[in-house]
């Protein structure tokens, strides 16, 4: 039978007058009832001035007695982190959307921050946010380069606070291995596309990613590793997708150009895998512009998702799971938080969430060779 609304509402009160403050979500637990419930519980406790609110924690209106109670220990009411995200890079904006509601249930604050495309932008951020009092930091670095990342190295490794890195693997053996982070496994989201490919009967491929993230450097190594080890490819080539790609970051791959068109008209591919959204839909406009129809004639996959379902041909997109690496990291900087030894002891983690491959318009299975049209 389900517990009537006062009695409930006795019990929350009693608890909070026993404890002098408790988090919402431990109020839930013991009640083994909703957060949403229970929150709606302490807004009316709140509004009968029989208990205050705070940012996810309910406190007790009884003078405080010379016993002192137990300190809450978790992170609430007043605490702060730091997130900083690249500039234009909605990808990371979705992860921001996942983080926030964990960290504002636990009654933490999000100071958030937008790094500039510059290099070192985000050091000068997360030390302006830590001297304002931020006590943990969530963080997605640009890191064009590996250069980049290992620059960053000695500061993120020295913040002396918890420190959560997103959708962000560095080099093994580096000093930023030791910390904590959450990344899409990338390996696993290639392969998606290529058995994807391969099982609709295509088989020679061309392959196409950005040149400015880590998650461009990830996917490299995988689709030149897994490719080159498919016994059903007959054929198939690495280049890239960015119209402003340097020379300096072009040493991976077979094709520095970004002539995509012409590629798959040398390789005679039928299929093709770009990352991201923006320069697989450019790439679709392109071929159909130009006679050749996408997935008849050739099929696309794009990768990223954020985007990808909007196009006038909707795309096949290999889906990083963006929304959940927010919770996942948002959720490991509260448990650093809440651990009153500090972000000091006990062992890193690296927690690595698999994509999805959603199949829509823009692949089908092989029935005729159409070669792309010649760059003008």
């Amino acid at each position: 039978m389900r517990e009537p609304v006062e009695v409930r509402r006795q019990r929350i009160l009693a608890a909070v007058q026993a404890r002098g403050a408790a988090r919402v979500t431990d109020l839930a637990a013991e009640l083994e009832v909703s957060v949403v419930t229970v929150r709606r519980d302490v807004e009316e406790l709140a509004r009968e001035g029989r208990l205050r609110r705070g940012h996810g924690i309910a406190r007790s209106t009884l003078p405080v007695p010379d016993a002192r109670p137990e300190p809450v220990t978790a992170p609430g009411d007043g605490d702060t982190v730091v997130l900083v995200v690249p500039a234009r890079h909605s990808y990371l904006y979705e992860t921001l959307h996942g983080a926030r509601p964990v960290l504002e249930e636990a009654g933490v604050r999000i100071a958030l921050h937008i790094a500039p495309q510059a290099a070192g932008a985000e050091q000068p951020l997360v030390e302006r946010a830590l001297a304002d009092g931020a006590r943990g930091v969530l963080i997605a670095p640009r890191w064009r380069t590996l250069a980049a990342e290992e620059a960053d190295a000695k500061w993120l490794c020295g913040l002396g606070v918890p420190t959560v890195l997103m959708e962000r693997r560095p080099r093994p053996g580096s000093a930023l291995h030791a910390l904590d982070s959450v990344c899409t496994d990338h390996w696993y989201g290639a392969h998606l596309a290529v058995e994807h490919l391969v099982a609709l009967g295509h088989r020679r491929i061309v392959f196409a990613t950005r040149d400015d993230s880590p998650t461009a450097r990830a996917l490299r190594i995988a689709l030149t590793g897994i490719a080159g080890a498919h016994p059903e490819l007959d054929a198939w080539t690495l280049t890239l997708s960015s119209p402003d790609a340097r020379p300096d970051r072009t040493a991976d791959v077979d094709r520095p150009a970004v002539d995509l068109p012409g590629v798959l008209r040398e390789l005679d591919a039928t299929a093709c895998v770009l990352h991201g959204d923006v320069d697989a839909l450019m790439l679709v406009q392109d071929l159909v512009a130009h006679g050749v129809r996408v997935p008849e004639d050739c099929s696309v996959v794009a990768y990223d998702d954020v985007v990808a379902a909007l196009g006038s041909t909707p795309l096949t997109a290999v889906s990083p799971p963006k929304g959940e690496v927010g919770r996942a990291a948002a959720g490991l900087l509260l448990h650093r938080l809440g651990d009153p030894r500090g972000s000091g002891t006990g062992p890193a983690r690296r927690i690595e969430l698999l994509p999805e491959l959603k199949v829509r318009g823009s692949t089908r299975a092989l029935t005729s060779v159409v070669s792309p049209p010649a760059a003008e």
